[in-house]
């Protein structure tokens, strides 16, 4: 142990942030294990290394006794009182004994230690990093697949995309670039484990949060999301600043803001619907791109009825119900949809004191193409 060692920890410090005095102690502690175990000694020992100069020594600490039964643990207080006279009985003396071959060792032992508290260290910069990172997007490289799991390189570490997160509609190559959203950051033995996904409605978001400077800004907010992968989405808009226009900025010029995300999902068709704490406006916008009638609400079973022309009934059910479960997903109301002349034949529709009769024209929100039941 000399010097050398000690500049080394220096600039292990300052590249890898590891306190050079904690790789000290833990060098010194596994060196108590390397004697006891290379020179079969079972007394109490102390490791001591100069901080300044490197040089180690090793103390075999012994209690003060009236009478020895154990000489590898005690010492005699007339032995004592050779080596110090102030020695009282129950004190600790401590004598070196530090073996003429124990530099060898030392320097095995320091080694895995370094190597150990610098693989121990990079790992927790790396868990200190992502775990900030939970339910944010990040860009990966597809390296290899698995039956279980597509890995993806996030630079310093690769990400697991399991099956059950992977798009329907998507082949996974190794080389391609994917943004991933970040479900999930683990400390295992063996580092830390991050566990990504392509379909978790949070990618949508942050999806819109990059591509739309006014979300981002916190001028338009997103209210809530719901998502088939792969197939279909829903998100709810809302501004507070009457002049903008949320629905609008996150379409863009010519739509382009949407189209990049719709790119970036491979096709995936988005409604982008303006949010409202009316329940009835925001059914019947969480419809679209279906024309809404009229919305009645059961405020204590949560649900509503929609009353919906009879030619748009399987435009706002949509492809397998899609549309309504949707809808349903989006607003947290249950959606009942029925046709203009079964509510008539019900008499529901229309209604007398019909506060919420209107005719409703959700087309313009729409971003995908109309579905058929």
């Amino acid at each position: 142990m000399n010097s050398q060692l000690l500049d080394a920890l220096t600039v292990l410090e300052k590249e890898k942030g590891i306190s050079k005095d904690v790789i000290i102690d833990a060098i010194e502690a596994a060196l108590i294990s390397a004697y006891k175990r290379n020179f079969n000694q079972a007394q109490n020992v102390r490791v001591d290394i100069n901080r300044e100069t490197g040089t180690m020594q090793v103390f075999a600490r012994k209690e003060v006794v009236e009478e020895v039964t154990d000489p590898r643990l005690e010492i005699s207080i007339h032995d004592a009182m050779n080596i110090n006279p102030q020695y009282e009985i129950g004190d600790v003396v401590e004598i070196e004994v530090t073996p003429k071959e124990f530099g060898r060792i030392a320097a095995q032992t320091a080694k895995q230690v370094v190597t150990q508290r610098v693989r121990e260290a990079e790992r927790g910069v790396i868990y200190s990093e992502f775990i900030d990172r939970e339910e944010d997007i990040m860009t990966g490289i597809v390296q290899r697949t698995d039956p279980k799991y597509i890995y993806v390189s996030l630079g310093k570490i690769e990400a697991l995309l399991p099956q059950s997160e992977q798009m329907p509609n998507e082949k996974y190559e190794p080389h391609d670039r994917i943004k991933v959203f970040i479900t999930k950051v683990e400390k295992t033995t063996k580092g830390p484990q991050i566990f990504v996904s392509r379909t978790h409605p949070g990618l949508l978001k942050r999806l819109f949060e990059l591509e739309v400077p006014e979300i981002y800004d916190g001028t338009v907010e997103i209210k809530s999301v719901a998502r088939e992968a792969g197939d279909r989405s829903k998100i709810s808009v809302h501004s507070d600043n009457p002049e903008v226009d949320p629905v609008g900025s996150c379409v863009g010029p010519k739509g382009q803001r949407v189209q990049a995300i719709v790119n970036e999902l491979n096709g995936e068709k988005i409604d982008i619907v303006r949010w409202s704490k009316n329940p009835v406006e925001f059914v019947a916008n969480a419809l679209s791109p279906s024309k809404v009638l009229d919305v009645i609400v059961d405020e204590e079973e949560k649900a509503t009825t929609v009353i919906v022309p009879d030619y748009q009934l399987s435009l706002a059910i949509g492809k397998r119900g899609q549309n309504a479960r949707l809808a349903a997903k989006l607003t947290g109301w249950k959606i009942d949809i029925k046709s203009e002349s079964e509510a008539r034949e019900l008499n529901i529709y229309p209604r007398e004191e019909h506060d919420s009769l209107f005719q409703f024209d959700n087309t313009d929100d729409e971003h995908g193409e109309e579905q058929d039941e």
